[in-house]
């Protein structure tokens, strides 16, 4: 498939998206999407790629759908149907990150608004510049928040804060999306893509089997009740201990070196 809006390279074990229509701030149209959903296909069973980034070209990461795109007689209609994108597009995006055996980060190196920011939060780790900000512009448009917005927000932020940050769509900086436990690190701007590559590069050092089962169970946790939660890191554990990775990182351990994890 030849890319006319993402750019893509690995390098060490990492594939990088960069999402690349920088003057509409990598905004999304239906070609960007069929795209991304693309690469991360081939990368989800790719042998060599052990993490993935998701940055965006540009001063912006996402600005989330590119309303210019949309047809205005179609949108003018009585039966227009807004949450038609959604079902093809966002819905499947935001589960297939979220299913993805391998860890997700989302490199913010600009805005992140409405759906753009909503798929930064849907990634596992989420990193940003200094200079980074966070918008959840829908109700400025009279829309409700979209691609998962309305689950990660409450979940990692809180109801009161998600309310407000969904209801007033002001900004919110980098420093202040830390603070909330919105994120996981801010850089300095001058520092950060060499900041992401060596994040990524570590994520890609770990054993992959671990990552998966932790992925699987952290994303499953909010949907358990204790006992089964329980049950479940029981089950998962199972898996993990006869895996050649935990014997890699014990011998390593006993032997006093780096593990050297597939």
């Amino acid at each position: 498939m030849d890319f006319q809006h993402i750019l893509i390279h690995q390098e060490n074990r990492v594939g990088y998206l960069t999402l690349n229509r920088p003057e509409v701030l990598n905004s999304f149209n239906e070609q960007m999407h069929r795209e991304i959903a693309a690469i991360l296909d081939l990368w989800a069973v790719s042998t060599e790629i052990k993490a993935i980034v998701i940055s965006g070209s540009g001063k912006g990461f996402c600005a989330g759908q590119d309303l210019r795109a949309r047809n205005k007689e179609l949108i003018s209609a009585a039966d227009y149907d807004a949450g038609a994108a959604l079902e093809k597009f966002y819905n499947p995006l935001v589960v297939k990150i979220s299913n993805m055996a391998k860890p997700v980060v989302a490199a913010v190196n600009g805005v992140a608004a409405g759906a753009g920011a909503n798929l930064a939060l849907a990634c596992d780790i989420v990193v940003a510049k200094q200079s980074a900000t966070f918008i959840q512009s829908f109700c400025k448009v009279g829309l409700i928040p979209d691609a998962g917005g309305t689950w990660n927000l409450p979940h990692l932020v809180g109801l009161a804060r998600a309310k407000g940050l969904t209801m007033f769509g002001d900004k919110l900086s980098a420093q202040k999306a830390l603070s909330w436990g919105l994120i996981w690190e801010v850089y300095e701007d001058d520092a950060f893509d060499q900041s992401v590559i060596e994040l990524a590069e570590r994520l890609a050092e770990q054993p992959s089997s671990s990552i998966s089962l932790i992925k699987k169970a952290l994303n499953t946790a909010s949907q358990n009740t204790l006992v089964e939660q329980l049950q479940l890191e029981r089950e998962l554990q199972r898996i993990a201990g006869q895996s050649d990775n935990y014997k890699e990182g014990v011998a390593a351990f006993i032997e006093k070196r780096k593990a050297n994890f597939n």
